[in-house]
């Protein structure tokens, strides 16, 4: 009975949490600080956990348990991200409804989560598929219907910062005198609108998928091919944040790396549009646009271009459309309809990414037509190519191949003309260009332009301005700021997924559901499968599309990212019927003062939340304008590490750097063939950076750790380790392999460790030898000796700087370094097993648990005051002090840790090994800092 018997443990802690409901939080604690603190929730699929899902949530949790034991009010939620495709093509492929399916995984990953001892409020815990919470999910949905953009309005942050733009209630919009439509205007402007725009259109899937799930032409989830379609779908202008978005995440606490990649995403650039007349009448035109100014939109007379250097406009020789360009058709002649049709076909599947690969071969086709540069007056050819995308400026570019690489590359493949307009001196301008130049210099060969325009001899910059100031007086282009960030295509046609609050009438005209009727519930499919075409599948459920005589609800739904856009809120009043949240209960929390999970969401999931946040604020239902405080990104763990030797054809192992990848496989350098050998652990050793065959030193062997998956059979089920070897020692093991943020490599014989230093920690306390559960008959209760005292507080001290700092691996360190003290004396003071029992608690909050019950105590520890330690046990009473000669360490003597300089450069001096040194010398100089080191300065050798 009195072994570590972790089972008997973990359950009966896990049922006394649950019973008594120990870490339910109240929604406001008077008097005491709050600390809200976040795990990225996950979506529970079929699978179930693998180990390194719990690396996060374990760290989260021993923040949040240290904190309790602190004196803070802690808020700590789990909840489920669960509509999305996954399920849905489970559901089909099985045939079960995707709600069973859904059901089923949450509670496998609820009964999982539960076996590792977190301590989860779950009194609070949501479901994002529950119409209890997707009401409110469509609640925000009309919010962003409800608002349009105000880019001038001026503002004050709650921190008293001056910030402008602002979303606005849609009332609030002025309208222009004149309009025909106010209705049709509004729609236009507002953060939830509907518009036909190219989407990768996945058949198989029966959906739309955003760039990022689209690989070489096919789906990420099942391989399936693409194609780039038009689509009536759903956006969010999330592009008018784009500034806000960009600058005021410099006002929260992230790592540098994920802001950079936020600012990366939002791309923000600034220039001038530009437009390419495509008419007959040139010189008219220009009039016409010279006494009109700058038109918002170009009509089909012209071409318009974004660029972030007008100044090479004089060098822009033909221009590129991308293939969905909606000129394209207008503007291409029947000679070359053919081959503009073929292309068009062949680019359908390609992704963005792939599309805009450097590296790829160029291609593309002329249409036939042409257009005037403006600022030359010279036409010049327009083509189509796939490096040029819709989804990014205006799907057109004025091509300068002197100073762009991949106009430089298609130039030359099409034998187009390439002329330098840019130079590092005036007096290079006729040198040649072996590839595009894309320094910043001065303008050359930029002058006899139309009206005599000029900018030859300008500076960049100059060069910049003057030419856009030129564009603006004649109404030819228009200073800019452009974005690489795209509105959010929101629309999935899909069924497992929210309904749209929307109601569509003739003429494209929308309507609101009346907020008293939300949620908009999905209507139950027995049939909801994808029919192939750009058809939802709620185009089934004919009586519930027709809402009334005049409307029928939208069919499409949104994206599994709806629900993670906001979930952090309802975790506040979860099941609040009447509103979101309580607005006292969100300015009490918010904002979430430590957000745990994967750098994998650093742009997508982090970019939309903030997107939301930043509209319910300006509208009024949240008080800060982050929701994110702090975030941590835990690194991935691996699979174990796997090991590889080779062995030639005479069955002699062949050192790894000898060896090469083949068409065939492996060769050594000479080319002879080599076969790959897997080898178990126990075969090899680690030998400086890299690992060696045990039984031969010399050969050097291939070590790999991969990421965990199904197809390479690494993963690893946390309730394996569990059965084994407890949740406490696979909570310790994650924490101890190394920095939360660090890549690690799961080892089992790492567990195995750690399972060690739990039971070594158990008989430290408990008698191993009895045949009933009670303390050793060294744990006794008597004083601290001075000694114990000090590495008592040592420990305390450490290991609370370690948790402030979520450093839980060397926090680890500490408490073995504690108990190897510990477990070799004769007494173990009763006090000082209490204090390393609440030390370990956070981390091993089971064994913790029980050993403070052994001890004596009949509550729980988990509210327990955090042990203290007087500061002065932290210095020492003696110091050992090196002692230099001419600069070289010659000797060490140990002196009072006060003492002073006169004392310390006695005690050198009298230090044999010294003394015989400077015997004899002549001592030029002494140097002495206390505490640190004494130098003698001698003449002569030393």
């Amino acid at each position: 009975m009195p072994a570590y018997h972790v089972q008997r443990i973990e359950k009966k802690w896990q049922a006394y949490w649950e019973r008594n409901k120990t870490f339910r939080t109240p929604d406001v604690a008077p008097g005491k600080p709050k600390l809200y603190v976040l795990d990225m929730f996950p979506y529970p699929s079929g699978a179930g956990l693998h180990v390194g899902h719990p690396e996060g949530y374990t760290a989260t949790d021993i923040v949040c348990r240290y904190k309790r034991m602190r004196g803070f009010n802690v808020l700590h939620p789990m909840g489920w991200d669960a509509f999305g495709l996954p399920a849905e093509q489970y559901a089909i492929k099985t045939g079960t409804h995707p709600r069973i399916t859904t059901q089923n995984n949450i509670d496998n990953f609820r009964r999982q989560i539960k076996s590792l001892g977190f301590s989860y409020d779950w009194d609070r815990e949501i479901d994002t598929t529950d119409p209890h919470y997707y009401k409110w999910t469509q609640w925000i949905f009309l919010q962003l219907f409800d608002t349009w953009y105000d880019p001038d309005f001026a503002w004050t942050d709650p921190d008293g910062r001056p910030r402008k733009g602002k979303g606005r209630p849609i009332a609030e919009l002025p309208i222009p005198a004149g309009t025909a439509n106010p209705d049709a205007y509004r729609d236009s402007k507002r953060l939830a609108y509907r518009a036909e725009v190219p989407v990768n259109w996945c058949p198989e899937l029966g959906t739309v998928l955003a760039n990022e799930e689209v690989i070489d032409g096919k789906s990420e989830r099942g391989n399936h091919p693409v194609v780039r379609m038009p689509l009536k779908q759903w956006m969010l202008r999330i592009t008018a944040y784009a500034d806000r978005l960009a600058e005021e995440i410099e006002f929260v606490d992230w790592p540098r790396a994920i802001k950079e990649m936020q600012r990366n995403w939002i791309g923000r650039s600034e220039g001038a549009e530009v437009d390419f007349f495509v008419g007959q009448d040139v010189s008219q035109w220009r009039e016409g646009r010279r006494a009109s100014g700058w038109p918002e939109s170009p009509g089909n007379d012209a071409i318009r271009v974004f660029t972030t250097r007008p100044d090479t406009l004089f060098g822009a020789t033909y221009m590129v459309l991308a293939p969905e360009h909606p000129l394209v058709d207008r503007l291409t002649t029947p000679d070359r309809r053919e081959a503009v049709e073929s292309y068009r076909r062949a680019t359908s599947g390609k992704s963005d990414l792939d599309r805009t690969d450097l590296a790829k071969t160029k291609s593309g086709v002329f249409i036939g037509a042409s257009a005037v540069n403006p600022v030359t007056g010279r036409s010049i050819p327009i083509w189509i190519a796939d490096y040029v995308l819709m989804g990014y400026g205006t799907g057109a570019i004025m091509a300068v191949p002197g100073h762009d690489i991949r106009d430089f590359e298609f130039a030359q493949k099409f034998a187009l003309p390439i002329l330098r307009v840019v130079a590092r001196s005036a007096d290079l301008a006729g040198a040649a260009l072996e590839t595009a130049e894309a320094e910043y210099g001065v303008a050359v060969n930029s002058h006899g332009g139309v009206d005599g325009v000029s900018i030859d001899g300008l500076p960049t910059d100059q060069a910049k301005a003057s030419i856009t100031t030129w564009l603006e007086q004649h109404g030819l282009g228009h200073k800019t700021v452009n974005y690489k960030l795209r509105d959010w295509l929101f629309s999935r046609q899909r069924y497992w997924g929210e309904p749209f609050p929307i109601l569509l009438g003739e003429g494209e005209t929308l309507k609101a559901v009346p907020e008293a009727e939300l949620p908009v519930l999905l209507p139950e499919l027995a049939d909801f499968r994808p029919s192939g075409k750009p058809e939802p599948p709620l185009g089934k459920a004919t009586d519930w599309i027709q809402y009334s005589s005049t409307y029928q609800r939208e069919t499409n739904t949104m994206p599994q990212w709806a629900g993670s856009c906001w979930y952090f809120l309802r975790y506040l009043d979860p099941t609040n019927d009447k509103r979101p949240w309580n607005p006292e209960l969100e300015k009490y929390w918010m904002p979430v003062d430590l957000y745990v999970g994967g750098a994998e969401h650093a742009v997508l999931h982090l970019l939309y939340s903030r997107f939301w946040h930043k509209l319910l604020f300006d509208r009024g239902h949240v008080s800060t304008p982050e929701p994110f405080q702090r975030l941590v990104n835990q690194g991935m763990i691996l699979g174990e590490t796997e090991y590889t030797g080779y062995q030639n054809e005479a069955d002699r192992w062949v050192s790894v750097a000898k060896v090469k990848e083949t068409e065939n496989g492996h060769a050594d350098l000479e080319g002879q063939p080599v076969k790959p050998v897997k080898l178990e652990p126990e075969q090899v050793v680690k030998k400086g950076e890299g690992f060696v065959l045990a039984d031969d030193p010399e050969i050097r062997i291939d070590a790999r750790a991969h990421k965990m998956s199904k197809a390479r059979g690494n993963v690893i089920n946390p309730d394996v380790v569990v059965d084994e070897y407890g949740a406490d020692s696979l909570r310790l093991y994650e924490m101890f392999m190394g920095p939360l943020e660090a890549v690690k490599p799961w080892n089992m014989k790492g567990v195995e460790g750690v399972f060690r230093f739990l039971s070594r920690a158990w008989r430290m306390i408990v008698d191993a030898d009895a045949e009933a559960l009670g303390l050793d008959p060294k744990v006794q209760d008597v004083p601290l000796t001075p000694d114990q005292a000090k590495l008592v507080a040592r420990t305390v001290a450490a290991v609370s700087d370690d948790l402030d700092a979520m450093r839980f691996n060397t926090a680890i360190s500490r408490l073995m370094e504690f108990t190897n003290a510990f477990t070799g004396q004769d007494v173990r003071p009763k006090s000082a097993m209490e204090t390393f029992t609440l030390l370990l608690a956070p981390m091993a909050p089971h064994i913790a648990e029980e050993l403070w019950e052994l001890l004596g105590h009949t509550d729980t520890l988990a509210y327990h005051p955090w042990p203290t330690f007087d500061p002065a046990l932290l210095k020492d009473d003696e110091v050992e002090v090196p002692v230099q000669v001419n600069g070289k360490v010659r000797g060490r003597v140990v002196v009072p840790a006060d003492a002073g300089r006169d004392a310390i450069e006695a005690a050198a001096r009298a230090d044999e090994k010294v003394a015989a040194l400077l015997e004899g010398k002549a001592i030029k100089k002494v140097i002495v800092v206390p505490g640190k080191l004494v130098n003698f300065v001698v003449a002569g050798p030393s």
